[in-house]
């Protein structure tokens, strides 16, 4: 039997991510999991409205989402700790300017360049529908036909309520395989 538990974001987890914007001539990062996909052409991040970068990525119409796997997980995590406006985040990741302008961490396996096409408010929030400049992945996580394999790529997830950082499972079957609704 299923218990009514109120009105609860139940989402998790998701893709971590360290979201880049030039802040002049040098990236701020913050860490970021609260992203995801509003149609096959854009996605939104998310982000408190209290967020330094926000005025950033407002004042650029443009952002990275830098994915993040566990080599890079140490100072995502910190990116996410302090604020831009108190601590130069400039240099937590080594990086390089994407083609649209935009920061790259260097150590990420997978960064998309964005512009940002809309902006939506909510109590607290500032979320940046964009669309996809850029997909920029290492050569090691494309498959022989040159799409991405998440099975060697194995971005973390992030669950709210706990706090915790998770990795990517297993493979339990392939989406429209399941006749009539069997299980496994």
């Amino acid at each position: 039997m299923k218990k009514n538990v109120g009105s609860q974001l139940a989402l998790y987890p998701t893709p971590a991510t360290i979201i880049g914007a030039m802040n002049g001539d040098k990236p701020t990062w913050t860490l970021v999991a609260h992203v995801g996909i509003i149609g096959h052409d854009r996605v939104l991040v998310s982000l408190a409205a209290s967020h330094f970068i926000n005025h950033v990525i407002r004042e650029n119409q443009r952002l990275s989402i830098n994915i993040v796997d566990e080599n890079i997980l140490p100072q995502a995590d910190y990116s996410g700790s302090v604020s831009g406006a108190k601590t130069d985040k400039s240099n937590l990741f080594g990086y390089e300017t994407g083609e649209a302008g935009t920061p790259i961490i260097k150590k990420s396996p997978l960064v998309m360049e964005c512009t940002v096409v809309d902006e939506y408010h909510s109590s607290g929030f500032e979320s940046f529908i964009c669309t996809i400049s850029n997909t920029y992945v290492e050569e090691e996580h494309l498959d022989e036909t040159g799409k991405i394999n998440y099975h060697t790529l194995k971005p973390v997830l992030f669950e709210f309520p706990t706090y915790e950082y998770l990795k990517t499972g297993e493979v339990i079957g392939k989406c429209l395989s399941f006749k009539d609704g069997e299980s496994i």
